[in-house]
């Protein structure tokens, strides 16, 4: 088996990022259509620099890989990044590696089990994100999960000859409503 499932919501899971998918990662972090979504677009990764980054990965808590529930397909990958116990907060980060699966939810559903481990698990209280202001259609999405815009830095992101403001977003816990919640930790209590 590859993946094990953490959290599992109706189309997708959280499992443990398994290392030997480092070639799938290491095409995904050359594709321009996903690294220029996450800030990373100037670089490019080698086999040997990926796998060496999944590694470091699989050492630290709160990264998933994202699998499709129905065929075990690796689709992503989600992180809570930078927790903080004491002050009770986190980053999230995400991306999906595929062209052909944007845009049917499974990011959508793996943020909010994301959330739900954040609030319900790690008992955290805010989680804050970045996007890029060119991404409309994630911002539109991460408002309809609940987050907010908190700031804007601003023009401060150059890409193909233009400047783009970084969007902060965050959410508290109590601001955090999903049928997930009733449904992913309830089957355990």
């Amino acid at each position: 088996m590859r993946y094990f499932p953490k959290l599992k919501g109706k189309k997708v899971y959280l499992s443990p990022i398994n290392p030997d998918d480092f070639p799938l990662y290491t095409k995904w972090m050359n594709d321009l259509a996903v690294t220029v979504g996450l800030g990373n677009a100037a670089k490019t990764i080698s086999l040997a620099v990926e796998r060496g980054f999944l590694e470091k990965m699989i050492r630290e808590d709160n990264h998933f890989a994202i699998v499709r529930v129905e065929d075990d397909k690796l689709l992503g990958n989600v992180s809570l990044m930078f927790v903080d116990n004491i002050h009770r907060n986190a980053e999230l980060g995400l991306f999906i590696g595929e062209e052909e699966h944007r845009g049917q939810g499974y990011g959508t559903e793996a943020i909010e089990l994301a959330l739900v481990h954040g609030f319900r698990v790690l008992n955290l209280h805010n989680i804050l994100l970045r996007v890029y202001s060119f991404n409309e259609k994630a911002l539109g999405i991460y408002e309809k999960i609940g987050f907010s815009v908190v700031g804007r830095r601003r023009r401060s992101y150059f890409f193909n000859g233009h400047y783009y403001d970084i969007v902060y977003m965050d959410i508290l816990a109590e601001e955090f409503d999903s049928p997930l919640l009733e449904t992913v930790l309830t089957e355990i209590t």
